[in-house]
């Protein structure tokens, strides 16, 4: 009933594993009050949370105890009463600077509170071995000067008063060697988490290390998929110039078909203009033996030409052959074509003569 909150936030409540004395364990499954309490009858503080009817925090502030931030939203102090090590983690890095600044408050008006206790304490031994000192001489001067009664009357309050001081030193001494045990446990204690915080920090850098060689291991591996990716994207690029020359090729085969097939026409029409005069063969057998000789040469090209279609379409990086085999095949098709004119002159002619 005594205690008064004087701060309150919400945070994350982890405790440190009492076995490994490394790993944190969640105290709270979410966000709980913290709240920092002074308790006015025994000018203390202490930092209180509870999630639903359990209490996970109950750590009285000391001045030895120091607050820790270890990243920009989790804090960290041991308590030595509670042999533990608490652990705060906040919403933002704002909430834990004004917890650690309210932490730092307090724990310097606990020393001021110590520090008080003390001089009370040796304000009043001082006071009680003053008062011890003098109450023997003024007896005495009062024995010198005064009857027996006298003496009697006096000596009686002063040994009470003596008396009640003396229990009083002893008391005070008694809470003091009790206080120097319990300090003397507190800074073993402390020094213990010392000790556990040291190895958890030994660990905890050479996990860092660990992280350090992981993150250069794989900044290696990166560099190298980047470069694989590169070769990659570069025989990528190559093959879509070969797509290119292939398109090219078959666009110029295409051509060639389609100026073959002209040709072919060509000679379907001079096969029907030689079937249109039937009554001129028996008058130039030499002619139509010709013709005849004409039509084996063409049955022979359009085999030269079967035969190159075939070889192009087999091998696509013969078309420059092919090209001056077609040249040379349209060359003699032009002079057959030219002499099958001559030839046609020359039967005009001689039907005019006839």
């Amino acid at each position: 009933m005594g205690e008064q909150p004087i701060f309150t936030t919400r945070a994350h409540v982890f405790q440190i594993d009492p076995n490994t004395k490394k790993n944190w364990v969640p105290a709270s499954k979410q966000a709980v009050t913290v709240s920092y309490f002074y308790d006015v009858t025994r000018n203390s503080y202490r930092i209180i949370s509870v999630d639903g009817a359990k209490v996970i925090i109950n750590s009285t502030i000391t001045p030895n105890m120091t607050f820790t931030k270890t990243s920009q939203k989790f804090g960290q102090w041991a308590d030595s009463r509670a042999n533990t090590v608490f652990g705060l983690g906040f919403s933002s890095e704002q909430q834990l600077t004004k917890f650690a600044e309210k932490f730092q408050e307090v724990k310097e008006a606990a020393r001021l509170a110590r520090d008080k206790s003390q001089e009370k304490i040796e304000t009043s031994s001082n006071h009680s071995q003053e008062s011890g000192c003098e109450t023997p001489s003024s007896t005495q001067a009062s024995s010198i000067n005064g009857t027996d009664d006298e003496k009697a009357s006096c000596a009686g309050p002063a040994n009470t008063h003596l008396k009640s001081e003396n229990n009083k030193l002893k008391i005070a001494l008694t809470q003091s060697a009790a206080n120097v045990k319990k300090w003397e446990i507190e800074l073993q204690t402390l020094r213990e988490s010392n000790a556990r915080l040291t190895t958890a920090l030994q660990d905890s850098v050479a996990s860092v290390e660990q992280w350090k060689r992981q993150f250069s291991l794989c900044h290696d591996e990166n560099d190298r998929l980047r470069n694989k990716i590169d070769e990659l994207e570069e025989q990528c690029s190559e093959i879509n110039r070969e797509k290119e020359k292939n398109t090219q090729l078959k666009r110029r085969i295409e051509e060639l078909e389609l100026e073959l097939r002209e040709k072919e026409t060509e000679l379907t029409d001079l096969r029907k203009q030689s079937e249109i005069i039937p009554q001129l063969m028996s008058e130039c057998e030499y002619v139509s033996e010709k013709l005849e000789a004409a039509e084996k040469d063409n049955q022979s090209l359009e085999d030269k030409v079967r035969s190159l279609k075939t070889d192009m379409e087999e091998s696509k990086y013969r078309q420059r052959h092919l090209k001056v085999e077609l040249k040379s095949f349209l060359e003699v098709l032009d002079g057959k074509i030219d002499d099958l004119h001559n030839f046609r002159r020359g039967l005009s002619k001689l039907g005019a003569d006839n």
